[in-house]
């Protein structure tokens, strides 16, 4: 090899490398960059799947968070329960007790099936003196209508107006889960009409179960319909009884406990001991449900 050599320096021989080192470099280049290739295909892998999560998200969030099931009316009533406030103007379903009536419950249900689904709620709550009215959404059971935050509420806002108008106070405000999203938000402008709101497996705000769900997707800023129950109940001004399953694994209890911690008094929180989110009916007896209305009748 050469020598080089520079002014007021000495010559430097480089000596050859050992040949089998230099055999070793050489045969190590090839399997670097079929090691490389491969990460760097690697990568565009995770990004495209990260960017078809995205995409499917955004697109098809609907379908992740209603799943209505279609019915006819004749189908949806059954066991003393009759379509309110008529057949042909359905709005949901009534269920009258014994004796006079001592308040009106409206019932907003949960993401999934329809209204008719819910009769337990009317053969607790009749036993306990309340006309019940399970409230069906647009687009669920027989209702023509749009999913969505906007269509459900607007149209909830006119169901609660409809029933006070149709039977006076005191009126009570149930919602399970999305129903609970959906009354928080509905009970806004109905505020004057309602005595007070129970609560079942509610979240604060919809982002935050949504981001427990996907941690990885800015879901924040994907989703349409917010659901922010903090903000609807900053100042509704009526007793709120916030219900949570302890060991809820579709709402985290946390959201529901977040969300009463935001609330003014009168509040209550009621935890359900080892219930998980579809579970919690069968662990409430008649003197829980008693309790309950008589905080929201007896405060409101």
């Amino acid at each position: 090899m050469p020598a080089f050599s520079g002014k007021n320096s000495r010559s430097v021989t480089i000596p050859h490398l050992p040949s089998r080192l230099s055999r070793s470099i050489s045969a190590r280049s090839p399997r670097t960059s079929r090691v490389q290739r491969l990460l760097k295909l690697a990568l565009l892998g995770v990004l495209g799947f990260y960017l078809l999560e995205l995409i499917g998200i955004s697109m098809f969030q609907d379908n992740l968070l209603y799943y209505p099931e279609r019915a006819g009316v004749g189908e949806m009533t059954s066991g003393g329960l009759s379509p309110w406030p008529t057949a042909e103007d359905f709005r949901g379903l009534l269920a009258e007790p014994n004796g006079p009536a001592r308040a009106t419950a409206i019932v907003f249900h949960g993401n999934a099936g329809h209204a008719g689904h819910r009769d337990f709620y009317a053969n607790q709550l009749t036993r306990l003196g309340l006309r019940v009215i399970l409230a069906e959404y647009p687009a669920y059971g027989p209702r023509p209508g749009e999913l969505g935050e906007n269509s459900l509420v607007a149209d909830a806002a006119q169901t609660i107006a409809l029933a006070h108008s149709s039977y006076g106070e005191p009126l009570l405000i149930i919602g399970e889960s999305l129903g609970a999203g959906v009354a928080a938000a509905a009970s806004v402008g109905q505020r004057a009409a309602i005595a007070g709101l129970l609560l079942f497996t509610p979240w604060d705000r919809l982002e935050h179960v949504a981001s427990h769900h996907y941690p990885m997707l800015p879901v924040k800023w994907l989703l349409r319909d917010r659901y922010d129950s903090v903000t609807h109940l900053a100042a509704i001004g009526r007793p709120v009884l916030v219900v949570v399953a302890e060991d809820d694994r579709i709402v985290p209890a946390r959201f529901g406990r977040a969300l009463y911690e935001s609330l003014a008094e009168p509040r209550q929180l009621a935890v359900i001991k080892a219930a998980d989110h579809n579970d919690w009916f069968d662990r409430l007896d008649d003197a829980w449900w008693r309790q309950a209305i008589d905080f929201l009748l007896a405060t409101g």
